[in-house]
């Protein structure tokens, strides 16, 4: 029965134990979003629950949703080292 455990633990997506800062930019939440959806359409597993309520069937609407849960961590480069400046 440890066996069983061992492996659907091992199958579960990363999900980030906090939650990202909210996204106040809408650009930023549509680029974040789209990268999300991308890696949903080549096979990555979604990080909400199918339990809570039905998951939607679009990637885009799926990751949309990770985004606003704050289930997607992102990071904002520096726009400062863009170019090869630094």
């Amino acid at each position: 029965m440890d066996d069983l455990n061992d492996v659907s633990e091992q199958d579960a997506p990363d999900v980030p134990a906090e939650p990202a800062p909210p996204i106040e930019s809408r650009f930023l939440f549509v680029d974040v979003a789209a990268l999300r959806a991308k890696q949903l359409r080549r096979g990555a597993r979604p990080r909400i629950d199918g339990d809570e309520a039905p998951l939607p069937h679009k990637a885009e609407r799926l990751a949309m949703e990770e985004v606003r849960r704050g289930l997607v961590q992102y990071d904002v480069p520096d726009p400062m080292l863009r170019h090869g400046d630094a």
